[in-house]
């Protein structure tokens, strides 16, 4: 990324509007919200740059859905609840579904051992469950992280994954706990290809997606025409638009491929209600074979391919995806039969934050407007105190360099070039144009301990080594 400080225009206010007035269940009522929904949209829209769909509804019916800025920049057209977006990890609990389809035809058992399913099984992997791939509690190495993964531009085959992860030794016990890895769900898909005799998207095509009349998703493939397919794109520090970085969208594979549109969302969500896919003694299984999980910002019960927590006052069913330009979040209130669905093109936007605010609205909870961050005047000479290298809590091999730089206060990221941070307060920084703030960690003799990176909504804690 540069450091260009050019400010894109807001044409993000180009919103098309769908708002309906009637029939809503008491108490939510789309001539109530929706000049809230304005409100708060257009203050995202001002301070995040937002780009997208939002669908809010409630017993199946949109209450709002609207687009927000352009689908392709380049040809000036604008976002529209018809336009498609890849979905990223929210292809999870399409995977997860189709496992439990299968499961009721007989086909397989989420208990059984995942070497039933793939073939030259390590000796390691023997005692794996379908069930643990789908909760993250497998142990398996995450693929991402491969050196195969690294050229992102081609193609992956699935056995040069499969293979390659087979040569890795396990992460953690299987069982032992929690941790959030894209290889169980990329296994999973292996798993539907060999129980079912189909592709994975010939058998989610065939099983999920036509019989619910979600005409407009499937698996995205770059070298199809896809009317009202969107661009991604991601923000520069400074706010500078630039086409998302190129990703064979054979990497993602059944744990990320999929597109979708709001509208679509909403069947799919609609559809769980109503047992149209299996039953519903087998989706409470499903959910309630749960782990204590914590997933970036949020934490709960993770079941297959969904994450149970306490969103707006209330128990909700929830799930994000992010992929190269693009970032989604779907979240289901069961209790109230209501949906708040957000997609975007861009990458790195607040998806969940947004999605926990305007489910505020829904539910008349208290919410804040974003607001844009403004810089203070500080002493330069307390950057001193500042700078150092701190480890990332959850990846302690991951070091945030901090140094001051003639009056300066620079972060360097591995992996991305230095950055200069704007002081809010003496303890709080920002980045101009990005959604990312920096609190520094002092105890209770003054001195630094450690740093939170705030990114999206997504908190990141580091601690001070040097």
């Amino acid at each position: 990324m540069s450091a260009s400080k050019n400010k894109i225009v807001p044409t993000l206010l180009l919103g098309l509007s769908f708002v309906i007035a009637s029939g809503f269940s008491p108490g939510i009522h789309a001539q109530d919200i929706a000049p809230k929904v304005d409100e708060y949209m257009n203050a995202a829209v001002r301070v995040h740059r937002f780009s997208g769909t939002i669908l809010l509804a409630r017993d199946g019916r949109p209450v709002v859905n609207r687009g927000y800025g352009m689908a392709n920049f380049e040809l000036n057209v604008a976002n529209t609840p018809k336009t498609k977006f890849r979905i990223g990890s929210m292809t999870k609990q399409f995977t997860a579904m189709s496992v439990l389809i299968l499961q009721e035809r007989g086909k397989l058992s989420v208990t059984d051992s995942i070497c039933k399913y793939i073939p030259q099984c390590p000796q390691l992997w023997q005692e794996i469950t379908i069930q643990q791939l789908m909760t993250h509690t497998s142990g398996i190495h995450e693929y991402l992280r491969l050196r195969e993964f690294q050229q992102r531009a081609l193609p992956l085959p699935v056995v040069t994954v499969i293979e390659a992860l087979k040569t890795n030794p396990l992460d953690f016990t299987p069982g032992a706990k929690f941790s959030y890895s894209n290889s169980g769900y990329y296994l999973a898909g292996c798993i539907i290809e060999r129980a079912s005799g189909k592709t994975y998207e010939a058998f989610l095509q065939e099983n999920i997606f036509k019989p619910l009349g979600m005409l407009d998703t499937g698996y995205d493939d770059p070298n199809q025409v896809l009317p009202n397919r969107a661009a991604g794109y991601s923000l520069e520090v400074g706010g500078k638009i630039i086409n998302a970085a190129y990703l064979d969208m054979s990497r993602p594979f059944a744990a990320g491929g999929l597109y979708s549109t709001a509208e679509d969302l909403l069947r799919w969500d609609a559809a769980l209600y109503a047992e149209r896919l299996v039953s519903r003694k087998s989706f409470e299984a499903a959910l309630n074979s749960s782990v204590d999980a914590s997933v970036k910002s949020l934490t709960g019960k993770y079941g297959y391919g969904w994450l149970t927590v306490q969103a707006a006052g209330r128990r909700a069913q929830v799930h994000a995806g992010e992929i190269n330009g693009f970032t989604a979040f779907l979240a289901r209130f069961p209790e109230e039969h209501a949906t708040v669905i957000v997609l975007s093109n861009f990458d790195n936007m607040p998806v969940e934050t947004i999605a926990r605010d305007l489910g505020a609205i829904m539910f008349r909870e208290k919410y804040e407007l974003p607001q844009e961050r403004r810089a203070v005047q500080v002493d330069p000479r307390i950057y001193d105190l500042y700078a150092g290298q701190y480890a990332l809590v959850l990846a302690p091999t991951v070091i945030v360099t901090i140094t001051n730089e003639a009056g300066k206060l620079m972060a360097i990221v591995p992996g991305q070039p230095k950055i200069e941070l704007t002081p809010s307060s003496e303890t709080e920084f920002f980045v101009p144009g990005v959604n990312a703030q920096l609190r520094f960690a002092k105890d209770n003799n003054g001195q630094v301990t450690g740093l939170v990176l705030n990114q999206n909504g997504r908190e990141l804690e580091a601690k001070k080594i040097k």
